[in-house]
């Protein structure tokens, strides 16, 4: 008779507790600070120039994202992610197959506006202020013009 009285107990609390294990997720601590690299720039061939920019850093509750714009003659030709969630497994896997998938999308577009990948929503926003931050470094075209 004594069991059961505790049982509804013991279920109430087993049932909290695995609530709150499945819902925590490790935040990971804004990193201040941080420099901003310059622009790396070469010429090219036929006289261009190729640019690297850096984008901010830009935290969210799973990790840090950051990335790298390769710009040529005023093009993007390459986004390279330099950081991106991976403090656990599930963060590994879902920048695994968003990273690449972000940079397509940023070089399809040639500009911040993506779409950002679904079920990495906080990794799609960190990404996309990130590249717009490292494209926001490229001269504008009236400066480029005015400089000529």
């Amino acid at each position: 008779m004594r069991r059961l009285r505790r049982a509804p107990v013991v279920l109430t609390a087993t049932a909290a507790g695995l609530g709150a294990v499945l819902g925590f997720h490790p935040h990971a601590q804004p990193v201040a600070g941080i420099a901003q690299a310059p622009a790396a720039t070469a010429p090219t061939k036929n006289g261009g120039t190729v640019r690297q920019l850096t984008g901010t850093n830009v935290p969210n509750q799973y990790g840090d994202v950051q990335v790298r714009v390769t710009t040529s003659g005023g093009q993007v030709t390459q986004v390279t992610a330099l950081q991106l969630p991976s403090s656990d497994g599930r963060s590994q896997e879902i920048s695994n197959f968003a990273g690449p998938e972000l940079a397509q999308q940023a070089l399809a577009a040639q500009n911040a506006n993506i779409d950002g990948v679904s079920g990495a929503t906080y990794t799609s926003q960190s990404y996309r202020s990130s590249l717009q931050s490292a494209l926001d470094q490229l001269p504008s075209p009236a400066t480029a013009v005015a400089s000529q």
